[in-house]
Formats: structure tokens, sequence, C-alpha cells
């Protein structure tokens, strides 16, 4: 028979534990209904821990009621989170000492502890298993040892112990293996230690020492971290041993020694800080003496955000390096999408909502903006440098009127200068103070929208040197008129078997700005807009202030897409758009009058008709000499999670043609979501279930048709087998017309330990569209997660 003791309590029961707690009730005259049970519920609060509950069942039970009990058979023993099971145990009350032999399994907080003999205080969780094996509940990880030491609900001490998170292989053994003296283990600060260390992969010792330090959880701590290896054609060998350093829960930073064998020592810092006001992060890269230069080299971030006071902000970015070449020599040390064009900026602004009564907001900024230009000393390789802002002020607001009236406004007074390495010294510099705005009366009905508007573009310039009419200072204002008219048709009809709307879409812009000779203005912050389907219904041609084009024209275009009825999804969208001149447009880029009367045609289509694949192509014709003048073409295949393959290709006559190769995908074994579809062992180990293993390609491609060669590539293989993932990653970067830089990155990451080598995962990301991480961050525990 089964019996069970409640000890403290004075309650026997014949049935489990589990129905210690009823949890239907018909006590209402209402039938049975549900009611909570507090079988799973958490200890109390406020509840001392010797004086919760003991609860014992067994075959068979014998004992004396607030002394002692002993179980035989089957027994299990239970207090709060606690809980223990054996062939025979025995309970002394006075003294809190539970005894247990045979079979054992004494369970803590997700932690799980078997072996022959164990012995427990209960209330401080304090004792020793003999032969144990383990499982840390934390990170799914497990582990044997001749003895463990339980020193409390947070530590534990292990002798002559392993450490692993792979279930034994074929040969018998499991794939990553840390075999140690001594395992000290403490959930409190997250830190495993172990001494007189060996880990060994596939049965080879890759790595050991007197002491190796390794997180339990994803969650911070201080330490060394494993050592990062790479080879770079430009750098050599890199090696280096980052320490980190864990300040407080909103501060940390990284220390990080560097050697490269054709360049010599280095140091690499880092520093990150979050306040309830501001937050930002330093780095600093630094190389004393290049052995290749013979000079000291550097690479500098700075990024800070800051509210100052209520709805004052404040925002610094800066990146400086040492010389013109460091972006060749080190280009993964600056991140920048413009690699030899590098930003300070600085802004404070205030924002006023519903300022002045209106039915807007109101912004007032000062800001600041300079610029260093890596030149370098190759003549075809130099290229045009911006202005710096010295200082930038300005006030811009955007309001909604009575009547349905909208205006927008902007003031800004500028300092511009020019910055080191700029090509032409003899640029014009000065101040110039501009004002823009426009006045609009938005009408829109669900199958029709109206909007006319009015807008201006006004400037003053005060130089330090003459225009070429000789003048230093001249002031202009252009204004603007335009009707931008579009409407929705709708129908729907059937096609290919599913239900669809159709729509057509005409849209028609009509602008007006008269001609104002702009000549001898000088260009701070102008440039041509790309000639595309945004661009082409604006008013103006230029970007920036200091450029207005005249214009007499109408934009003509046409739109029609293809929407599921049941889902709303876009299957298809085809459009085509093109621009009528009733006048010769004088203020062009190029400065050369344009008379044609029809500009280029623009065309585009995309299609999700197959839910895995996407396609979309645009095109611009010429219609004056019949051809097409630039040609996008891509496409994306994603049949499932894991597999990815994107296309595209880039051509503009006589300039340039470019085609592009993303890919993502298994060559060997399953995905991880298939993987555990297939998983009904029921399995609560985070280290992904078997080792089994998965190979995976990765890369992206760009190669150049006019130079017959790939600029920039990225080349990887991924390997993962569930408890240990490993990834070779090589990346070529593009420095030159005919160099490059080529890197070599290897990484081991051991499910449960740590990760070894340097890691290629955001360059992954980066590179690759719609790259996926094998192994997502282990998402946060629930308020019960390891109930026994």
């Amino acid at each position: 028979r089964c019996c069970g003791f409640a000890l403290g309590l004075a309650l026997c029961a014949a049935a489990p534990l589990a129905q210690a707690d009823a949890v239907l009730d018909d006590s209402n005259g209402m039938g049975i209904v549900l009611r909570p049970t507090g079988a799973l519920r958490p200890p109390p609060i406020g509840l001392r821990a010797d004086d919760r509950p003991v609860f014992v069942r067994a075959d068979e039970l014998r004992g004396q009621p607030d002394l002692m009990v002993e179980a035989l058979g089957n027994a299990e023993l239970r207090r709060a989170d606690v809980r223990v099971r054996a062939e025979r145990l025995s309970y002394d009350q006075a003294n809190d000492t539970a005894r247990a032999e045979g079979n054992v399994r004494v369970s803590h907080e997700g932690n799980i502890f078997t072996g022959p003999e164990a012995q427990l205080r209960l209330a401080r969780f304090e004792g020793f298993v003999v032969s144990p094996k383990f499982t840390i509940g934390a990170n799914g990880a497990f582990g044997t040892a001749e003895r463990i030491d339980i020193l409390d609900a947070d530590r534990a001490v292990a002798t002559m112990a392993t450490y692993t998170s792979c279930p034994p292989d074929g040969s018998g053994g499991p794939a990553w293996l840390l075999s140690a003296d001594r395992v000290q283990l403490d959930f409190n600060t997250n830190e495993g230690i172990a001494e007189g260390a060996v880990l060994r992969f596939l049965g080879v010792p890759i790595l050991g020492g007197p002491r190796i330090s390794f997180p339990l959880t994803d969650a911070r701590k201080s330490g060394w971290l494993p050592p990062i290896m790479a080879l770079d054609s430009s750098s050599g060998f890199v090696a280096a041993v980052p320490y980190y350093w864990n300040i407080a829960p909103n501060r940390d930073a990284t220390i990080t020694p560097v050697v490269r064998t054709r360049r010599g020592p280095g140091v690499d810092g880092e520093f990150r800080y979050l306040e309830p006001t501001f937050g930002g992060q330093v780095r600093v890269d630094w190389l004393p003496d290049d052995r290749e230069t013979h000079s000291a080299r550097y690479a500098a971030t700075f990024d800070h955000t800051q509210e100052i006071a209520e709805k004052w902000g404040l925002q610094v970015r800066s990146l400086r390096v040492s010389d013109d070449s460091y972006w060749k020599d080190f280009p993964n040390a600056v991140p920048s999408q413009t690699r030899r064009l590098l930003t300070t900026d600085a802004i404070l602004q205030r924002d006023f909502a519903r300022a002045l009564g209106g039915g807007g907001d109101w912004t007032v900024y000062a800001a600041a903006q300079a610029w260093q230009a890596l030149q370098g000393s190759d003549p075809e390789s130099l290229m045009a440098v911006p202005y710096q802002r010295l200082p930038q002020v300005g006030a811009r607001t955007s309001q909604s009127l009575q009547g349905g009236f909208k205006t927008s406004f902007e003031t800004e007074l500028n300092q511009f200068t020019n910055p080191g390495g700029v090509l032409d010294s003899g640029r014009l510099t000065g101040l110039r103070w501009h004002a823009i705005g426009d006045l609009s009366w938005p009408y829109a009905t669900p199958g029709w929208s109206l909007t006319p508007k009015l807008a201006f573009n006004a400037a003053s310039y005060s130089l330090d040197q003459p225009m070429a009419d000789g003048r230093t200072s001249a002031s202009r204002i252009i204004p603007t008129a335009s009707l931008d008219s579009g409407w929705v048709f709708e129908r729907g009809t059937g096609w290919l078997g599913r239900n669809i709307v159709q729509t057509l879409e005409p849209r028609v812009l009509y602008a007006y700005t008269p001609y104002v000779d702009q000549a001898n203005y000088p260009i701070f912050d102008s440039a041509p807009k790309d000639f595309n389907f945004e661009s082409i219904y604006t008013e103006n041609a230029f970007s920036g202030i200091d450029r207005v084009s005249d214009g007499n024209q109408l934009t003509l275009g046409l739109t029609s897409r293809v929407i599921d009825a049941s889902s709303g999804a876009e299957a298809l969208r085809l459009a085509v758009v093109q621009r009528v001149r009733f006048a010769d447009q004088r203020v062009t880029p190029d400065g050369q009058v344009q008379a044609r009367r029809f500009s280029d045609v623009l065309a585009y289509g995309s299609t999700t008709l197959i839910p895995t694949l996407s396609l979309d192509a645009s095109a611009q014709y010429d219609p004056d000499v019949q051809e097409l003048s630039r040609i996008i073409v891509g496409a994306r295949y994603s049949p499932g999670p894991f597999r990815t393959l994107s296309l595209a290709y880039r051509q503009t006559p006589d300039k340039t043609e470019q085609v592009q190769m993303g890919w993502q995908w298994p060559i060997y074994g399953a995905t991880p979501a298939e993987r555990a579809r297939a998983d009904t062992g029921g399995s609560t180990r985070k280290s992904g279930g078997e080792c089994r293993g998965s190979l995976y390609t990765v890369g992206r491609i760009n190669y150049s048709v006019n130079d017959s060669r790939v600029t920039d590539g990225v080349l990887g293989l991924e390997y993962d087998a569930g408890c240990w993932i490993g990834r070779v990653v090589v990346e070529r970067l593009s420095t030159g017309l005919s160099e490059a830089t080529t890197r070599l990155m290897i990484q081991l990451e051991l499910v449960g330990l740590s990760r070894l080598g340097p890691s290629p995962l955001q360059l992954l990301k980066d590179n690759i569209p719609g790259y996926q991480l094998l192994r997502e961050r282990s998402s946060p525990a629930t308020s019960l997660p390891f109930y026994d």
C-alpha cells in the first residue's frame, strides 16, 4: 500500500501527494467546477524554511510523529522546492536531515543530482551525493563526479568531475568534455570554476589550465573570455584574449590584448553605460607601434544619447582613425557604411508639443558636424568631401490647421567650412541662412485624393570668398506650386483558383517652379536625386537647399495590384510612370539645358504568387534611343526555416554591371525546426537533444561583370551538432581596384560552456538576406520551469 505523512502539520493520508488539495468542488450546488490547487504553488511568503511542511510517501512507512520517519520502496520526500526520491529513505526531524540509499534522485530549482547514496539537510539544502550524475537546469549541461558536496542552495563542489552538454556518441563518449579535479558551481554569481581542468573536443585536448572559469547561463559575469584567433591577409595571424568586466548591471567593459604577427601587440577596449537619462559606449583600438608603418595606429568611437531635461535631448557620435590607410589595413575596425568618410556630429534639440496652440509640434536644435576624409595617395581613388557644419542652428514644425490645411516650415543657419583632405582648397565657404515651407490642403475619399500645395525655398549667403560674379553675399527665394491627385479603382474576380481584388491606381502630379539663375551660388549640400519611383513624384530634382530645379511638368503614373481577398496579402504589383515637360529645364545637375519633353520611362513589377518565391524587377527605358538605361532584377527563394537563396542583377549600360548572390542552405542533416518536430524523446535539456549533425553553407558574393572579379564576398560553413556548433567563414573586402583584404574566422561554440574563436554571426546577419541564427538565446524561465 502507499502511505503519506505531512510532518509538521500532523497530517496522514493514504492518497498520493498530488491529491492533497482537491481540485473538484461541487459544494456550491452548481455542479462540479474547477478551483485552483495549491499543489504547484510556491511557499507562502515570509514562511521560514524550518517551518515549511515535509511530505513523505512510500510503499511502506515507519516512524514516530514529530521525531523521525523511515520510508521503504519508491520512497519520496518533498519540502517546498526540494524533492528526494530513493529506494530507502529516512528523515530525522530533530536535526532536519534526510538520508537516502538506492537510485537516489535529488532535485532543486531545476538542478538534478542522482547517485547510490545521499545525505541532505533540507532547510539549509546542505549535504552530499556519492558518485553522482548531475544536470544543471539553467543551461541543460550535465556531468559526473566521485562526490558532490552541496554547500547551500546556490553553491556546490564536485570532486573528480566531468561537465558537458553532449550525450555519448557512437564511440561511447560525448563530443566535448570538460574534466577537472574539482568543479565549483555558484548559481548566485552564475559561475563555474574548474580546477586542474582539461577541455577535450572529439577526444582531443584543446584547452587546459590550472583554473578555467565558465558561465552557467547567458547572464553576464566578469572574467577572461575564451581566446580569439583569426587569419588576416593584412595583419597576419591575430590572437586576442578578452577580459570582460561586469562593473554593474548598467555598466560593463571589455579589455582585449591583441597580438598581430605582422604588426605587433596592441590593446582594444570598450566601455558601455546605461543610466536613467543617458547611455552610450566608448571604444578604442590602439596599436602603439605598427611594424609595417613604424607609427602608432588607432581607431576611436564614441556614441552618447542623453535626455538633459524634459523634452531636451542630446546625441553625440564620433568616429576617428589615426591615418588615411587605416580603413585598408583594419577594415573591420571601422564600423561605418562609408569607411573612407568618417563623421563626428552632435545635436541638442528641444521638442515643443502642440506649441503656440497649433495642431502640431515644434523642434528647435543646435548641431555641429565634422568629417574625416581618408583620401590616400592614389590619385584615381580621391573623392569629394562634404562640407562641415560648424555650427548648425534651426527650428522646424509641422502643423494641422483649421479647414483641413496642413503646413510645414524649417529655418536654419549654417556655417560651412572645408574639412581636411578636401581636393579643392579654394572651394567657397561661409554662412547660409535658409527657410523652406509649404501649405497644402489634402482632400481624400475612399477612391480619390487631391492635394494642392504651395511651397517656397529661400536662402541668403554671406561668403568668405567671392563668387564668380564677384559678390560675397546674395539672396534668393523660389516658389513652387503643385497639384497631386490619385485614384483607386477596384474589382473582385477569381484568378488561379483564388478570390482576388484587382486595383487600378492612376496618379497625376503637376508641378511648376519658375526659373531662377543659381549658377553663381555655392553648392554646400545639394546633389542630384537618383531617378526612381520615389524621386519622380517630387517637385525638385535636387536634394538639399542650394539648388532648386525649374519646371513646368506633369508626372503620369499607373499602378495595378492583385490582392488576395481572404488574407489581404499583395500577390502582384505592376507600375509604370513617366514625366512630361512643357518647357525646357535650365537648372540641371550637369548645367546643360534639358530640352527633352519626355523623360525616361520607369517600370516596376513584383510578385509573391508562389509563397516561397518573391520576384521584383525595375527598369529605366529611354524612349529617344529606345534602349534600357538601367535594369535591376531580384529574386528570393525561401522554402522554409534556414533555407534562403537570393539573387540580384544590376546593370547601367556603359557604366556598371553587377551580380549579387546570397544564401543559407542545409546540405546535410535536418534543420533545427525539423529536428524539434522529430524529437519525441521529451528531453528538457537546452542543448538541443541528441548531437545529430547538420551542415549548412552560407555566403554572399558581389561580382563585377565589368572588372571580371569578385569585389566583396563572404563564404562559410556552419555545422550544428546540437550540443556544439562549428563555423568557418572567409570574408573578402575590396580596398581598391586591385586590392582586397581577406580574413579567415573559425569559431567553435560549445553549448552550455562558451564560444571559442572570433564570432562571424554579425557579419553573416549583415551580409546575407534572410539569414537565421542556428541557436537563438534562451528564453526567460517561467515561474515553474522545472517542477519534478
